[in-house]
C-alpha cells in the first residue's frame, strides 16, 4: 500500500523551476492548483502575460490528493440554496457547475489530453428511508435549476438504497493528467510556471507585487490568490470558513463489479465512491470519507473504519492505495471568488468549495478571468467574496468562530499537560508544557526527537497531531505542519519555531517533512514573523 494518491503516482510529472529572479507580468497567479492553472490558461488566451508561482509541487496539493469527480450535483445544495438564497441562486449555481464541466471537456478534447475523461451518472443516495424524503425534495430542486436530475430508488452500487438523486450527464477524470496537460501548453504559449517558490508577502500598490520567502519579487498589474485556503485575508475570510479533512482508500476491482457512477452520501460521516480505469479487466475502486478536522487525531483509525466499509459493501479488501484532502466550507455554502476585499482593485482570491473543488476550480478560473479582463459573468454576484448575508450566514459563522475561540483560549491559555519529552517511545507524539511554552514533540521510528513550537504561526491556536499522515495540524484554519516545523499546506506561510535543547537520539535518516498522505515538499522555510501584505 502506497499513501501517495494514485494520481500523483501514476502522473508523476516533470519538475519545473524554482523562482530565482525578479520578473515582470501582467497577471501573477498565485497557487498551481486546478483553479489557479484554470485562471492561468484563461488569461493566457486573452492575451494577457502569466506566471504560475506554487509553493510545492505543481498540481500536488489538494488537486492532486482530490477524488476528481466533475459534478455538479453537490450533495443537497439546491433545496438548501431555493431557501436560502433564492430560486435565481440556485439556477446560477447549477448552471455555472455545469459549464465548467462542459469547458474542462472541450479543453481536453481541443488540446489532445488524455486526461481519462469518462461521462458518468452521479448519485446522492440515502440508505435510510428518512432520508428518502429530503431527497425527493433535493432532485425536484436540482431540475427546477436547470439539472438533468430525477428521484430514483435504484442505482448500480451493490447494496440498496432507501432513493437517490439521479443527475446525468456528469463526468469523472484524472486530474493530474488533465493540469500536467494544461501546463504543458501554458508553457508553450510563453507562461512562467515555478515551482517550490512560497509567496509570503502581497502588496496592492499600483501595479501589484509578490514577494517570496527567499526575498524574490513579481510584479504584476493584477494578482490571483488561488492558495486553495488564502494565505492573504484583508477580507477576514477566515471568520467565514472553516476547514475539513477527508481520507481516501482504494482498491482494484474488476471490471464487471465496478459500479458505473459516481456516488456520495452524507450517511455513516460522509461516503463518496468512483472507479477509475486501473489496466486490463479491472478498475480502481476510489472510497472517500470519514470527515473531521484538522488536528482531531486518531486518523489511523479512520483510515481502518474506511477500509472496513469498502471491503463490506463491495469485497475490496486489498487496499492499495491511501491518501487525504482537505476542503474549506463557507458559511453560506458558496465559494468565494472575486476580489479580495472591498477595497482591492487587483487583487482576487477563490476558495472556499466545500469538497467540490474540481467543478469549482474551474468556474473559478473562468470567472476571475473575466473579471480580469473586463468580461461581463452572469455569476459574478452570486460568487463575490464582498457578499454579506448576516441573517442566513449568521448561525454557521457564530458556531465556526466559537470553535476556534474554544482552541485558541482553552488549547493555548488552559492548563496543559507538563510532561517529559524524554519518555516518548517511538513513534509517539504529543504536546507538551515545556518551560511555560506549548510544545508539539514526535519521537520519529529511528528514535529521533523532533521538538517544535505548538502554537501555528498563521494566528496562534495549537497544533493537534496527525498520527496516519504523521503532520501537526492546526484545528482552526486548517495550516498543516512536517514534524521537524516546515510548512506542509496553508495558510501559514511560517513555519513552526524550531525547540532549542529537545532534539535527541539517532540522527540517521530523514525527518518527516512531507510524510503526509500526498503531501507536497516544502519550499525552504522563511523566518520572517508572517505573511506580510501592504
Amino acid at each position: 500500500m502506497t499513501t501517495q494518491s494514485y494520481w500523483m503516482e501514476s502522473a508523476p510529472g516533470r519538475p519545473h523551476a524554482t523562482l530565482v529572479q525578479d520578473l515582470e507580468v501582467d497577471v501573477v497567479v498565485v497557487g498551481a492548483g486546478i483553479t489557479g492553472l484554470s485562471a492561468a490558461w484563461e488569461l493566457q488566451r486573452a492575451g494577457r502575460t502569466v506566471a504560475v508561482v506554487e509553493a510545492g509541487q505543481v498540481a500536488g496539493g489538494v488537486t492532486g490528493n482530490t477524488t476528481a469527480k466533475l459534478t455538479a450535483q453537490h450533495t443537497r445544495i439546491y433545496a438548501h440554496l431555493e431557501k436560502s438564497a433564492g430560486a435565481e441562486a440556485a439556477r446560477l449555481y447549477a448552471a455555472s457547475q455545469q459549464a465548467a464541466i462542459e469547458h474542462l471537456v472541450g479543453t481536453a478534447h481541443e488540446l489532445g489530453i488524455d486526461a481519462e475523461v469518462e461521462r458518468m451518472p452521479a448519485f446522492t443516495y440515502a440508505e435510510a428511508a428518512d432520508g428518502a424524503e429530503e431527497l425527493c425534495a433535493e432532485a425536484e430542486a436540482a431540475a427546477r435549476a436547470g439539472l438533468p436530475a430525477s428521484f430514483v430508488t435504484e442505482t448500480p452500487l451493490p447494496f440498496p438504497v432507501a432513493g437517490a438523486v439521479r443527475v446525468d450527464g456528469q463526468a469523472q477524470f484524472h486530474p493530474r493528467r488533465y493540469l500536467l496537460g494544461l501546463v504543458d501548453a501554458l508553457v508553450a504559449g510563453g507562461a512562467l510556471v515555478f515551482e517550490h517558490s512560497r509567496v509570503t508577502e502581497l502588496s496592492e500598490s499600483d501595479p501589484c507585487r509578490v514577494t517570496t520567502a527567499d526575498g524574490v519579487t513579481v510584479t504584476a498589474r493584477d494578482v490571483v490568490v488561488a492558495t486553495h485556503y488564502p494565505v492573504f485575508d484583508r477580507a477576514l475570510l477566515f471568520s467565514r470558513m472553516e476547514p475539513s479533512r477527508e481520507l481516501v482508500v482504494a482498491a482494484a476491482v474488476p471490471a464487471d463489479r465496478a459500479p458505473e457512477g459516481m456516488f456520495v452520501t452524507t450517511e455513516d460521516n460522509t461516503r463518496s465512491v468512483r472507479t477509475a480505469p486501473y489496466g486490463e479487466g479491472r478498475r480502481l475502486l476510489i472510497v472517500t470519507g470519514e470527515a473531521f478536522k484538522p488536528g482531531a487525531g486518531r486518523v489511523g483509525d479512520r483510515f481502518a473504519r474506511l477500509a472496513s466499509w469498502m471491503a463490506d459493501r463491495f469485497g475490496a479488501e486489498q487496499v492499495s492505495h491511501r491518501w487525504a484532502a482537505q476542503d474549506d466550507h463557507t458559511t453560506d455554502r458558496l465559494p468565494f471568488v472575486g476580489l479580495l476585499h472591498p477595497g482591492a482593485r487587483h487583487a482576487y482570491v477563490a476558495t472556499g468549495f466545500g469538497g467540490w473543488g474540481m467543478s469549482n476550480g474551474v468556474m473559478a478560473g473562468r470567472l476571475l478571468a473575466e473579471l480580469i479582463t473586463g468580461g461581463d459573468s452572469p455569476w459574478a454576484g452570486l460568487y463575490d467574496p464582498r457578499r454579506l448575508h448576516p441573517v442566513r450566514e449568521a448561525g454557521a459563522a457564530l458556531r465556526m468562530q466559537a470553535t476556534v475561540a474554544r482552541h485558541f483560549v482553552a488549547d493555548r491559555f488552559g492548563a496543559g499537560p507538563a510532561g517529559d519529552a524524554e519518555a516518548l517511545r517511538p513513534g509517539e507524539s504529543a504536546v507538551l508544557k515545556i518551560g511555560g511554552e506549548r510544545c508539539a514533540v514526535h519521537r520519529d521510528d529511528a528514535g529521533r526527537l523532533h521538538a517544535v513550537s505548538a502554537v501555528c504561526t498563521h494566528m496562534g491556536c495549537v497544533v493537534g497531531f496527525n498520527d496516519a499522515e504523521r503532520a501537526w495540524e492546526c484545528p482552526c484554519h486548517g495550516s498543516r505542519f512536517g514534524v521537524d516545523g516546515e510548512v506542509l499546506q496553508g495558510p501559514a506561510t511560517e513555519p513552526l519555531a524550531p525547540v532549542e535543547g529537545l532534539a535527541t537520539g539517532p540522527e540517521a535518516g530523514p525527518p518527516y517533512g512531507s510524510a503526509g498522505a500526498g503531501g507536497s515538499q516544502p519550499s525552504a522555510p522563511s523566518h520572517r514573523s508572517g505573511p506580510k501584505t501592504s
